[in-house]
Parts: structure tokens; sequence; C-alpha cells
């Protein structure tokens, strides 16, 4: 089943299937390793609930909800 990766919970663990939208955003989300195929660990989301911290390719990366709504992905 195909989402976004703000809707992830912590402890999932997601493979990235597409990356949407277009321009700068887009490429920042590409060069940081958030790739088609990429696999995800959801770590943990901040108190107030933004920003949330993932695990990619062996690295932790911190992304707001507005970023993490232009991926899509699917459970592993």
């Amino acid at each position: 089943m195909l989402k976004t990766l703000n809707l992830a919970q912590p402890g999932e663990t997601l493979e990235v299937i597409k990356i949407a939208g277009n321009g700068s955003a887009k490429r920042r989300i590409i060069d940081m390793g958030l790739v088609a195929g990429a696999v995800i660990s959801v770590i943990k989301y901040a108190p107030l609930g933004d920003p949330m911290e993932i695990k990619v390719k062996n690295f932790n990366l911190s992304l707001r909800k507005a970023e993490a709504a232009l991926i899509e992905v699917e459970a592993r």
C-alpha cells in the first residue's frame, strides 16, 4: 500500500517508491539519499510532531513533515 512518508509511524520500515514535486525541494531530498529503492526506518517524531527523524543508508536524517509529504513509500 502506497502512502507518503509523513504518515508513517515510528518503528516502520519503508521503501521509497517515488519523489513528488519539482525544483530545489525535490533536488535536495534526492541529494540526501532518498532515492527510489532506498530503505527508510522511521525513528521518532519531535515532541510537537515536526520534524521527524529517519534512518536512511546508515545515517540519521531529520525531515519536516512538508518535505516528507513529497516522498511516496511502501511498507517493507
